[in-house]
């Protein structure tokens, strides 16, 4: 009974990661994009912290939100993908050309705040699974 709870407890622990990483995503989102979309972006990803908080246990899967920060790294990274350089585009009524980053510096940060979210989650799990001593 006791190692089914864990694999339950387990499993929570994971999809409350997740669901805090939903929210680190929308609140980067939000602020990179305030002049834009982002104050829409951020009624969504505050009601869903807020849903989250009231939500037992939920505080377990925290360090989702370091690793959610990694979406809009990635999505520069992705955009990214020719450069870093003048890339140069044709189509049926023309050439375009633009200036794009080095993708690798967007793809190490967005891979740095996922690592760092995954090891903090881990670190967090295995102090609450040892025993306390006095």
């Amino acid at each position: 009974m006791n190692a089914f709870r864990t694999a339950e407890t387990t499993r929570r622990g994971w999809g409350f990661f997740a669901a805090w990483a939903v929210v680190g995503a929308g609140f980067a989102l939000a602020l990179l994009t305030v002049l834009s979309i982002g104050l829409f972006v951020l009624p969504v990803a505050a009601g869903l912290a807020l849903l989250l908080v009231r939500l037992k246990g939920s505080e377990r899967g925290l360090p989702g939100i370091v690793s959610g920060l990694s979406a809009p790294l990635l999505y520069v990274a992705y955009l990214n993908r020719s450069g870093p350089g003048t890339v140069c585009t044709r189509s049926g009524t023309g050439e375009m050309c633009e200036e794009q980053w080095n993708p690798w510096l967007w793809l190490a940060a967005a891979l740095i705040a996922v690592v760092g979210g995954v090891v903090v989650m881990l670190a967090v799990r295995r102090r609450q699974e040892q025993p306390h001593r006095q």
